[in-house]
């Protein structure tokens, strides 16, 4: 296999691989360690059923499945779909996944290591792909706080709600999203998380405060707490913090979830179609050592 880095903040991707296959240990220790360095990669020209997708992610920690239990692989829950296609008029997958910037599972007391995503459908218009997946480093984010803020913040922990991008997405106009129901919000109550994490991998520190879910700092009062976060959604939103990735058929995108903030843009129409087939790692295995060792 071959990494080759985008240039920018963010990004490389992944030649030479063959996904339907088992990795190697040689091969997995080589993405895992580009997945730390680089943050997001893309892995061009797949063909794969759920099982391979499944299979694939599964070496890199357990995965997810989604509380909201619906738009799920049929044999393979822990594959998710995310789509705006309609059959027999009813929807085939989650049309509005991540339109807003979030880290995926900050509200669960286990996080997320990784997301994989494999592009089926790409929706396109006057042949340019739209529906691109932007990220933002919070390794960059973090080294660019002031000294002051650091300080300030060393040591907190932030409250992250899954109910809060939920609501929020739910009350955008053409949202199909049904509220939570009482037992849904109750197998995913608040959890609290440092404002500053150890990256796994890099061993550098990263913020992890999202605007997605992050509700309040525990430590501060609640008017100290708002006008705080507020800068730190400001702070790590910068352009010099971003990058996009614009999909094709057949690629398939990873990303750290805890390195990164993430969004999906809704550029397309209902009638410019989207499929893509997710797979949400856990962070069960990645703190370990052990595991981290492999990574070359």
């Amino acid at each position: 296999m071959e990494i080759v880095p985008s240039g920018k903040v963010l990004g490389a991707r992944v030649l030479g691989a063959d996904l339907g296959k088992p990795l190697s240990a040689r091969d997995f220790g080589v993405i895992l360690g580009a997945l730390g360095r680089h943050s997001v990669l893309c892995i061009p020209g797949q063909m794969l059923e759920a099982t391979s997708l499944k299979g694939f992610a599964g070496r890199f920690g357990e995965l997810e499945i989604n509380v909201a239990g619906t738009f799920q692989d049929p044999v393979h829950p822990e594959v998710m779909i995310l789509s705006n296609i309609k059959e027999n008029g009813k929807p085939i997958g989650l049309a509005d996944a991540g339109q807003d910037w979030h880290t995926d599972m900050s509200y669960s007391a286990t996080i997320a290591f990784a997301n994989v995503l494999y592009a089926i459908k790409v929706p396109r218009r006057n042949g340019k792909a739209l529906g691109s997946t932007e990220f933002a480093s919070m390794h960059a984010a973090y080294d660019a706080l002031p000294a002051d803020i650091k300080a300030r913040l060393d040591g907190k922990t932030v409250l992250h709600d899954f109910a809060k991008f939920w609501d929020k997405a739910r009350a955008q106009p053409g949202s199909t999203r049904k509220a939570l129901t009482e037992e849904q919000r109750r197998k995913k109550p608040p959890v609290s998380h440092p404002v500053f994490l150890t990256h796994p991998i890099t061993g550098r520190k990263v913020l992890y405060c999202n605007p997605g879910y992050a509700m309040r700092i525990n430590e501060l009062p609640e008017d100290e707490s708002d006008e705080l976060l507020a800068f730190l959604f400001r702070h790590q939103l910068q352009p010099k913090f971003c990058y996009a990735h614009s999909w094709t058929e057949g690629d398939v995108l990873m990303w750290d979830n805890i390195g990164t903030l993430h969004q999906a843009l809704p550029d397309y129409t209902a009638d410019e179609h989207r499929l893509i087939k997710r797979c949400q790692v856990m962070a069960d295995r990645v703190f370990d050592p052990e595991f981290t060792q492999q990574a070359v």
